[in-house]
């Protein structure tokens, strides 16, 4: 029989607890109104009326929060605010631990990357499951450092891109192309100048790669121009993953694999709702569906791949980055 691990066990038991005490519904707080996130999620939760409702927990209170050197962060923060007070009776809060007093669980949901390690200290201290939105840090020594708090505080944690559970990846996962030998992954990659060149957008195929390839990426190297970008990293075995960021006009995003018996590529696209049934099947059980090891190798893929920029397209190890932001 395989051994728990004893963190995972009291995180699962502490949140059965939650759940336990309170019924079905778990109260659910916000960090950060400055992403349309925060509305599509809200109603997926509280609207039992929506076609994809995800029942279980409802939005009850939420923190501003927003970055004033972030047009896209600033400019969005009161829209959403009254969208959130207006429709669904969301408690506006003034500060984070008033949050935290509030609720069971919580979505970090700043846009901008660099206030999460900060924003996620109180959560931490006050022992609530925390779901941090992408990108879940706004650098790879602060994602480090918050799933280091996470783990020794034995605070159930997780992030991901809502690609990873798109039907159409679910779906092309279940293709039979004889054992993937290696996987090509485009989609925008817009910048932001705040952020790691792929942290802000390019998370999105990103993890749509990892999520075909899984975690034992070795080393990249990048070959980058105005308008687009190409990573390539090799992986266990042979096998090589592609990551073409798209910055300019049309910007798709797809997933192919190629296999030892065949090619298959992703048709369609997908929605907010999977992510956040697996955000509520994490709430209600204690146990992340990725790991912060295969977190911490994709932000230490995006973030060799800079490195391997800032050197002309030579190869980066992702050992290297990730001892160098204290892993």
């Amino acid at each position: 029989m395989p051994r728990l691990n004893p963190i995972l066990t009291l995180a699962a038991s502490v949140v059965a607890g939650v759940i336990t005490s309170r019924g079905a519904d778990l109260r659910i707080g916000l960090i950060g109104l400055d992403t349309s996130h925060v509305i599509a999620f809200t109603q997926l939760l509280n609207d039992p009326a929506h076609a994809q409702h995800v029942p279980g927990g409802k939005v009850v209170a939420a923190f501003k929060g927003g970055s004033p050197d972030i047009e896209s962060s600033w400019s969005r923060v009161e829209d959403y605010t009254r969208q959130l007070e207006r429709d669904f009776q969301v408690e506006i809060v003034p500060t984070i631990d008033a949050l935290c007093a509030k609720v069971d669980v919580v979505l970090l949901e700043s846009v901008d990357g660099r206030p999460h390690l900060e924003q996620v200290k109180p959560v931490i201290r006050a022992h609530k499951p925390v779901f941090i939105d992408k990108p879940v840090a706004g650098s790879l020594k602060e994602a480090v450092e918050i799933f280091r708090l996470a783990r020794e505080a034995g605070v159930p944690c997780f992030t991901s891109s809502a690609y990873r559970y798109y039907d159409s990846l679910v779906e092309l996962k279940k293709a039979d192309v004889g054992g993937i030998r290696s996987a090509l992954s485009y989609g925008p990659s817009m910048t932001e100048p705040h952020h790691p060149d792929f942290f802000w957008y390019g998370i999105h195929p990103t993890e749509a790669l990892f999520a075909v390839m899984g975690p034992a990426c070795q080393s990249v190297v990048r070959v980058t121009s105005p308008d687009t970008d190409v990573v390539t990293g090799n992986w266990s075995e042979g096998r090589t993953g592609t990551l073409v960021g798209l910055r300019t006009g049309a910007t798709p995003h797809k997933v192919i694999l190629f296999g030892a018996k065949g090619v298959a590529e992703q048709k369609g696209g997908g929605d907010y709702a999977p992510l956040v049934r697996e955000i509520m099947k994490f709430f209600q059980t204690g146990i992340a569906p990725v790991t912060a090891d295969e977190t911490l190798q994709m932000f230490a893929f995006m973030e060799a791949a800079d490195e391997s920029k800032r050197r002309g397209g030579a190869p980066v190890t992702l050992d290297e980055v990730l001892k160098k932001a204290g892993k």
